[in-house]
């Protein structure tokens, strides 16, 4: 969320971003119910002062009670609305972000790794896990619906490794390690900036008013919601582990086949909680990029890093990187990790504060990235390490939890 002073002092800046990121905004709506819960809030400071300054006039008194009791409910009604309006209004992107509206305007910034060359005709991991027995799709299938799948055998055990993998990789960066809950309350989806915009990507159990979260930054960033924490203990960097769970509402038809787009997937996400300073902010999301990059080098799997422009990068984003992975059986790189900084956006939604050294109170920012996620690294695993026999190398950097190289039948 943006603050009402920010969008009044740069109106013309904010429109811009909103439209850039292809999001309606009602401007004149949003202005006109600031001003009039500006108007009410006075009535009712000067109502209240006169309450006070109100000597035995028991007329007035009760006269003062009714009017002020009516201002009031006025407005809290104005106020619900003026909240449901600034729930709408994007994050403004860095200057650095490229302006274009899909992902035609996505900018690569680096290459790393050779593509693999194969002197045969390559499979799919489709193909790989079938034969290889890795991946049952036809009896999760039957027992989980369209998308649903059992890992099994080197799959189930790479996958385990994988997450372990990294987690140990970034306690040892100083992250701290944490299991964080799947199911979560609504607050926790307004706060991150999911909610208003992708309520249909969201699974909702309505018995309990609960929602799947799709990703452990939902609950990681709202861990501090309500809270004041003190500057000398910021950033706050965590490592954390959750199931993952999206309904992919509108994909039908769209990377359906094997494990690229799924229901449910298991993740490794960075979550940072930080001061209130862009430059530093963009420093530590250099950091999670950084981090993201040698989880995929110590794979040895190819991968090449994009800028994301303004019509590809959400709402909340001020700034956002993807990681595509070659993938050959797509013949193309993939996304495997998503890499974003907020700004206080998340934080104001969610009222994350810290007081400074001199006392100040201020919102803090945020950032998250995905450091692993599985099964669909598993694709790029799968595809670049297979061999003319139908077998998989396994990644040195796994071999040692799986307790072999390769993987054959």
């Amino acid at each position: 969320m943006l603050d009402i002073k920010f969008i009044r002092e740069n109106l013309e800046l904010c429109k811009e971003a909103a439209k850039n990121k292809n999001r309606d905004v009602d401007w004149d709506g949003l202005l006109g119910l600031d001003d009039k819960r500006r108007e009410l809030i006075g009535a009712s400071e000067k109502l209240r002062e006169e309450r006070n300054k109100l000597g035995d006039n028991r007329e007035r008194g009760t006269t003062l009670k009714q009017e002020l009791k009516t201002v009031e409910e006025e407005l809290r009604d104005v106020e619900e609305k003026f909240n449901l309006l600034m729930l709408t209004v994007p994050n403004v992107p860095d200057k650095s972000v490229p302006v274009a509206g899909d992902t035609s305007g996505n900018v690569e910034v680096k290459k790393w790794g050779k593509l693999p060359k194969f002197d045969f005709e390559p499979k799919d991991h489709i193909e790989l896990a079938k034969s290889l027995d890795l991946i049952d799709f036809e009896r999760g299938a039957k027992v989980g619906g369209a998308r649903a799948y059992f890992l099994k055998n080197e799959a189930a055990q790479m996958e385990l490794a994988l997450m372990w993998y990294t987690l140990h990789k970034l306690v040892g960066k100083g992250y701290t390690p944490i299991i964080a809950p799947s199911i979560v309350r609504e607050f926790t989806l307004l706060g991150n900036g999911q909610f208003p915009w992708g309520r249909e990507e969201v699974y909702r159990i309505e018995k309990d008013d609960v929602y799947l979260a799709g990703t452990a930054e939902v609950p990681v960033t709202a861990y501090f919601a309500d809270e004041v924490l003190q500057e000398s203990d910021l950033p706050k960097k965590f490592v954390a582990f959750s199931p993952c769970f999206r309904r992919e509402a509108g994909s039908y038809g769209k990377d359906t086949r094997g494990v690229y787009r799924l229901h449910q997937f298991n993740k490794i996400e960075q979550v940072i909680i930080s001061t209130n300073d862009m430059s530093n902010s963009l420093t530590l999301h250099e950091e999670l990029l950084a981090n993201a990059e040698e989880i995929l080098q110590d794979l040895e799997l190819p991968y090449r890093v994009l800028l994301m422009c303004t019509g590809d990068m959400g709402e909340p984003q001020v700034k956002k990187y993807d990681i595509e992975t070659w993938m050959p059986g797509r013949k193309a790189y993939g996304e495997t990790m998503s890499n974003s900084v907020m700004g206080d956006f998340q934080a104001r939604r969610l009222k994350i504060r810290y007081k400074t050294k001199d006392g100040k109170t201020m919102f803090a920012h945020t950032l998250n990235n995905t450091a692993i996620a599985s099964p669909r690294i598993l694709i790029a695993i799968l595809e670049n390490n297979q061999q003319k026999d139908g077998s998989v190398v396994i990644p040195k950097v796994l071999q040692q939890y799986i307790g072999k190289k390769v993987i054959k039948r």
